[in-house]
């Protein structure tokens, strides 16, 4: 298993090497993503977290949109600089930016909303993913929705280097236990700026209240 040190000077490198439209997962509008988040979370306060959101433009949007209780998580800065300097001082002073590796943080507060578009899919080993589903049951609130999109079974085997795993969403629904109620799934055919079309599955769930 690679180490939280590896990983993190891993994405420094992939960060510090491309621009951010330059990345295999870059989306100019992450339009599926906000269509799933607007289902799951009307509220403007609703608190949300971009789990491994790097320079995502997730953070762009939801900003537009209105909600006003955003967090994003990554474990390398590099990626979060780039979305903060592309947003502004006073947008980019709205948001929290937390550098941590997911497998290791504790999570501060519970949150309505986990978005994860970049990180289940590079845990290969069930004790990573153990690992993440702990962390992910301790931010995620009673009630609240979880996001998650991975390479689907005819997508990559690779991503930046790293070996990933693929999987259905109800594959990643089982992942996640009985806890969680699989309510809506959707695919995505991403056109990467060097122009390959990679597969995605999306899994929408909610956290079962008791």
């Amino acid at each position: 298993m690679v180490g939280s040190t590896e990983l993190k000077q891993h994405w420094r490198a992939v960060y510090a090497g491309k621009d951010e439209d330059e990345v295999s997962w870059y989306q100019a509008r992450p339009s599926l993503s906000l269509q799933l988040i607007r289902a799951a979370v009307a509220a403007p306060d609703a608190a949300i977290i971009d789990a491994g959101g790097g320079a995502s433009t997730l953070v762009d949007h939801l900003l537009q949109a209105g909600y006003r209780d955003i967090s994003v998580l990554d474990i390398a800065p590099e990626g979060m600089d780039k979305a903060k300097a592309r947003l502004g001082a006073e947008q980019a002073a709205q948001v929290r930016w937390i550098v941590a590796d997911l497998l290791q943080w504790q999570p501060p507060q519970m949150y309505d909303l986990w978005h994860d578009r970049a990180v289940f899919h590079f845990l290969t080993e069930e004790e990573q993913r153990q690992r993440y589903v702990d962390v992910l049951r301790r931010a995620t609130r009673p009630g609240g929705h979880v996001i998650i999109a991975t390479f689907a079974p005819d997508g990559p085997e690779m991503c930046s280097g790293l070996p990933v795993r693929r999987q259905s969403p109800q594959e990643i629904a089982a992942a996640l236990g009985e806890e969680f109620d699989l309510l809506q799934t959707a695919d995505e055919h991403h056109t990467t700026p060097a122009g390959k079309v990679q597969h995605f599955n999306y899994a929408l769930l909610r956290r079962r209240q008791g």
